[in-house]
């Protein structure tokens, strides 16, 4: 960048110094960006001359929607914001699904799209499309940038909302001439921005009857959502968990932020959640809802949901408070200093009535499955991963049975290791999201679990993965069908399967699996045209081995599990019902 020209003549302007073009690429240095995900076109050229002699790392994917999701799973698996860059009209335009993906799960990303110059739009121009009207309903907040002098501004304040508050995406659309103009503008030391004030003063008041609350309940029960990893509130929380006594049960989107290998552990709540969590929750006299939005998937049928309890909703999104369900108390602010000031306020207290209901519906109904004799069942290909990772691994998952599956069978210690879409459940997510969080946490293992559906709708960024060298680990749970869709098929339109059979010839049997399949596609195939390192397994005792071999290698590898076929997700609280009508067949 060069220096910017003065005369020395006392109020002169300053002359124009860097392009727009390369203010966005010294923005995204100044934001702290290690890695940008993209894809060139002619709408952003002039970006990528820049970026050219950029100090960050500039990933090439394959699709634009690619790009958009490795940003999200660098973002989970780090906590800091993803950025991605992408061209003008079919470019924008694909990034849709990705943003609205981290729109549901509040995910801080920043995402540049080219625009046709400033005086074409509105004119059908060539890779014209109306980014900032598509993009509304699934960003935070969106901006059109009309002047180079505003680039720099802007990409601050993206910046700041993407990272503060309830954290979401933010699209910055740069027409082609902005990028071409000269600026003498600089970034703000400090943003400031009159309609959004994202820090909350917490009220006394509220914490006070907040901990009242808990020390008169006598079985209170935590019920944290991914509010809580956003928080960073991890330790306050098992601080909190622990002085009084209080059983933690976690949505989805938080597995890990409380360990799920401590006694007052209940796993994940709701449809395909632990038995225990969702009677404690039915059985509770006091619900504490800590960065949680009551998701249908949770509540299930409204007026059913948690009737013994008064609710507190603990929320940094004052309009979640009360939108779903009615909370007894609100308390509005920060999740981490809400625990931190009511936590010194908590009695301790034994609850050994609570403590011992819940540590016998947790002995009574663990997670299980049956074993089904000449098939690889694929909760035990999920159980493998933890046992040969140690319970180290950071997991990606797609969406679907694997996705409950992993959720299930896997025990997540750590906030931050567990990366799924949650809200918008995108098929196609776990793959790219895998490669975004290798690229953030370079030295840990990463491994995806994905499904014969989901991994196919992104399957072409694999070869990102092997380009950079990423040693992630892809397993492929191979049912030959669409196998949630199929599994409610089975249980609500009789057996009637339509639409949801991947493989047209039909499945044959796993003992004629290892060579000539017959399955379409061939993935171990196309991992090797990608070159990646590929297994076909079909038996439980190859399991460990497959495992060992690609943890190990430090490489990018495929394992396809063929696994049984009809195997369903239990427990199951059919969409709609209270928690008394859970489907919960193990054997």
């Amino acid at each position: 960048m060069k220096d910017k020209k003065t005369t020395g003549k006392a109020n002169e302007p300053e002359q124009p110094s860097r392009s727009g073009a390369q203010c966005v690429v010294d923005g995204l240095v100044k934001a702290g960006c290690e890695v940008l995900f993209g894809y060139p076109g002619g709408a952003v050229l002039d970006i990528f001359n820049c970026i050219y002699d950029a100090p960050f790392n500039f990933v090439l994917t394959r699709h634009e929607q690619g790009a958009v999701h490795m940003a999200d799973g660098y973002a989970r698996a780090t906590g800091r914001p993803g950025c991605c860059l992408v061209t003008s009209g079919p470019g924008a335009t694909n990034t849709v699904t990705g943003l609205a993906t981290a729109h549901m799960d509040g995910i801080p990303l920043v995402c540049f799209t080219g625009q046709v110059a400033l005086n074409m739009i509105g004119n059908d121009a060539f890779q014209e499309a109306d980014v900032i009207g598509i993009t509304r309903p699934v960003t935070k907040y969106n901006f059109l940038v009309r002047s180079a002098d505003e680039l720099p501004e802007i990409i601050a304040k993206a910046f700041h909302i993407a990272t503060t508050g309830k954290p979401g995406p933010v699209v910055i659309d740069i027409p082609k001439n902005v990028q071409k103009q000269m600026t003498a503008a600089t970034t703000p030391d400090k943003v400031t921005m009159r309609a959004y004030k994202p820090d909350v003063e917490i009220s006394p008041d509220e914490i006070k009857s907040f901990a009242d609350m808990i020390n008169g309940a006598e079985r209170p029960l935590l019920y944290v959502g991914g509010g809580m990893i956003a928080a960073g509130a991890s330790e306050i929380l098992a601080e909190l968990a622990h002085k009084a006594n209080i059983p933690v049960c976690t949505t989805l989107m938080a597995l890990g932020a409380f360990p799920e290998d401590d006694p007052l552990a209940l796993r994940m709540v709701g449809m395909h959640g632990s038995v225990a969590a969702n009677y404690a929750i039915d059985h509770c006299d006091l619900l504490i809802s800590a960065g949680a939005r009551f998701d249908d998937r949770v509540t299930g049928k409204i007026s059913s949901f948690a009737t013994r309890a008064k609710i507190v909703h603990i929320d940094i999104d004052r309009s979640s408070i009360n939108k779903s369900v009615h909370a007894h108390l609100g308390v509005h602010g920060d999740l981490r200093k809400v625990l931190e000031a009511v936590t010194p306020l908590v009695k301790t207290s034994a609850r050994e009535e609570w403590m011992a209901q819940v540590a016998q519906w947790k002995e009574r109904f663990p997670f299980a499955y049956p074993e089904r004799e000449g098939e690889l069942m694929p909760q035990y290909v999920i159980e493998q991963i933890y046992k040969v990772s140690g319970g180290k691994a950071v997991v990606t998952t797609d969406v679907g049975q694997n996705q409950m599956w992993a959720a299930q069978f896997f025990r997540y210690t750590q906030p931050r290791t567990f990366i799924s879409s949650g809200g918008l459940g995108t098929m196609g997510f776990g793959l790219p999201a895998c490669i975004g969080a290798q690229f953030g946490r370079r030295d840990e293992l990463n491994v995806c679990i994905t499904g014969d559906g989901g991994v196919q709708m992104n399957f072409q960024e694999l070869v990102v993965a092997v380009e950079h060298g990423l040693p992630i680990v892809v397993v492929i749970l191979n049912n030959g069908y669409l196998g949630m869709v199929r599994q409610w098929q089975e249980l609500f339109y009789d057996k009637r399967y339509s639409g949801v059979m991947l493989s047209q010839s039909g499945r044959v049997p796993n003992e004629q699996i290892p060579e000539k399949s017959g399955y379409l596609p061939d993935f171990i195939k196309m991992a090797e045209a990608h070159g990646a390192n590929a297994r076909r397994i079909s038996r439980p005792e190859e399991v460990t081995t497959a495992l060992k071999e690609a943890f190990e290698s430090r490489q990018t590898w495929v394992i396809e599990c063929i696994v049984s076929p009809e195997a369903n997700v239990y427990p199951m609280i059919p969409p709609g019902s209270h928690v008394a009508e859970m489907i919960n067949h193990t054997v």
